[in-house]
């Protein structure tokens, strides 16, 4: 991968759990694509983080030098909630931040109280296990409306210009209810694969049409099925609104035996 001056926008799957640090079969492969990604991107001098798992009703952003984790899943081995990852936080990063939002509009609240949840900790623990590197966590908003994803990337657009690894963290496939059940619409999953490779890397979209093919993603072939709450998503939509120029998929794997991808872009 080049080296980068600029940001590194990454949309990645973070996996079930905890899953991904417990030597699970099923993320085996994802776990190794992880901590290869550590080594081979421009190490970043902060992180900006959009997990799916925050939402508010407006932008909130982690505020506090230290951020405690927060261990969001239930029914895990007792390790699990053992697991350490002290990276510090910025507070001057989340400053910036929130003005990039409020200056374009958007309302954004920082947030001193609110910890890392393991959308951060479970990718990053294997892809920078030193914990060294500061990270500062973005909500999504709990309308879950794409346009407003996409705008909040565009309004950290002036962000783009650091040195900065903008993350986020979710899935291209979360339909746990089909996927316990055994109700799989392979076809469905395969097409809306194919439609996000298509939109987000297609270098003959112009980067409107990219954001608003994104933002309108319901309307995508499969894209309910595999979706059938936004949440995991829209971590790609503000990636794909901060960016300019396509991506790249670098992901295209199997995790717990449902493919998912990742994409990529660098400046």
């Amino acid at each position: 991968m080049s080296d980068a001056r600029g940001a590194s926008i990454l949309f990645i799957p973070h996996g079930g759990g905890p899953l991904p640090l417990l030597d699970d079969p099923g993320h085996a492969r994802l776990s190794q694509f992880l901590r290869d990604l550590g080594k081979q991107l421009p190490r970043p001098e902060a992180i900006l983080l959009i997990s799916a798992h925050w939402e508010a009703s407006e932008a909130r952003i982690t505020g506090a030098a230290r951020p405690e984790l927060i261990y969001d899943y239930s029914g895990f081995p007792e390790e699990s909630y053992h697991i350490t990852y002290p990276a510090p936080g910025q507070p001057t990063l989340a400053c910036d931040v929130q003005r990039a939002l409020v200056g374009a509009g958007l309302p954004a609240h920082l947030d001193n109280s609110r910890g890392f949840d393991h959308g951060m900790f479970v990718p990053l623990k294997l892809m920078y296990p030193e914990a060294d590197i500061p990270v500062v966590q973005l909500s999504l908003l709990s309308s879950l409306d794409g346009t407003a994803h996409i705008e909040m990337g565009r309004a950290l657009a002036p962000l783009r210009d650091r040195r900065l690894l903008v993350l986020g963290s979710g899935a291209t496939y979360h339909n746990l209810q089909a996927y316990f059940s055994g109700r799989m619409d392979r076809n469905a999953h395969l097409a809306f694969e194919d439609w996000l490779d298509a939109r987000c890397c297609d270098d003959g979209l112009s980067d409107d049409q990219r954001q608003t093919a994104l933002a309108n993603w319901p309307q995508a072939p499969g894209g309910l099925h595999c979706h059938p709450r936004a949440e995991h998503l829209l971590p790609l939509q503000v990636c794909a609104g901060m960016a300019t120029g396509p991506a790249t998929r670098i992901f295209f794997d199997e995790v717990m035996g449902e493919l998912s991808s990742a994409f990529l872009w660098q400046y």
